[in-house]
């Protein structure tokens, strides 16, 4: 809801022919407490004083010489920046009623006036531009702060990129079974892997343990990795070693840790790798 101070605040333009309807209509909102009230006899300037001001509200006499109140009406939708026009229409025609909110009036007032209706609908109509404005001006800053978080979104995650080029040369990803998931990088050219569903490599911890002769991994690094893994606790650049067949020798450092779901359950583990240079 509106606050009394936010309505007696608003910006009214009073709009009518007759200095006499105007002086009416100022003394009512001055005694009830509006602050911010002005008024012109020429509706020829009501679409430049409205681009100017930005009216909260406006009481748009219907009969007036020059320029009547439906082309009043036209010329503000023209240059209307929402889709709420702010118009309560002032009339002694009954017939003009439903012409004038079929032209984009949002209420009306009747000649000769009941001064309590002239408030009530005042303030009726008040507090609903008002929160109009108060929700178009969070949708605004809602999709400010969409757009600045996504853009620190892709920041964060070109400097991720970019940080894991220089300092790895793969990522990786096991599930709760140690079958590697996802890998970016040259991690099975230079560990020699099969397709990722195969578990020989020495992240994995889904075997008995045992060591094959043929592989060229380290025994007690390939247990000591596959013991950190098993316990489920993160690891930082852990070094293990390999001999090839044709005896090039290569010397890897990985660091890990694991994944769980909001409930808590394992899901596997991630982490990154780079070959050291001897």
């Amino acid at each position: 809801m509106m606050t009394t101070f936010e309505i007696l605040s608003a910006r009214i333009l009073i709009v009518d022919d007759q200095q006499s309807n105007i002086d009416l209509l100022e003394q009512l909102l001055s005694g009830v407490g509006y602050t911010q009230v002005s008024s012109t006899l020429n509706p020829l300037e009501v679409c430049a004083l409205h681009r100017t001001h930005h009216y909260d509200l406006i009481l748009l006499d219907l009969q007036m010489p020059k320029m009547d109140g439906f082309a009043v009406l036209e010329g503000l939708k023209a240059d209307a920046v929402d889709a709420y026009l702010p118009v309560l229409v002032l009339t002694a025609q009954p017939a003009h009623k439903l012409r004038a909110l079929q032209s984009g009036a949002k209420d009306f007032i009747s000649k000769p006036f009941d001064l309590m209706e002239v408030k009530t609908r005042i303030h009726n109509m008040l507090e609903v531009r008002l929160l109009y404005k108060k929700l178009e001006n969070y949708n605004t800053v809602l999709e400010q702060t969409v757009q600045e978080r996504t853009a620190e979104l892709r920041e964060s995650e070109a400097r991720y990129r970019s940080l894991t080029e220089l300092a790895s040369d793969w990522y990786w990803e096991q599930d709760e079974h140690g079958q590697f998931t996802k890998v970016y990088g040259p991690v099975l050219e230079m560990l020699g892997f099969p397709p990722l569903n195969d578990s020989s490599g020495p992240c994995t911890s889904n075997d008995s343990g045992a060591s094959n002769d043929n592989d060229g991994w380290d025994a007690k690094e390939r247990a000591a990795l596959r013991a950190t893994i098993a316990a489920r606790v993160p690891f930082l650049d852990f070094v293990f070693h390999r001999a090839q067949p044709n005896g090039v020798k290569q010397l890897f450092r990985i660091s890990g840790e694991p994944m769980f779901s909001t409930s808590s359950r394992f899901l596997g583990y991630r982490g990154i790798g780079v070959e050291v240079t001897p």
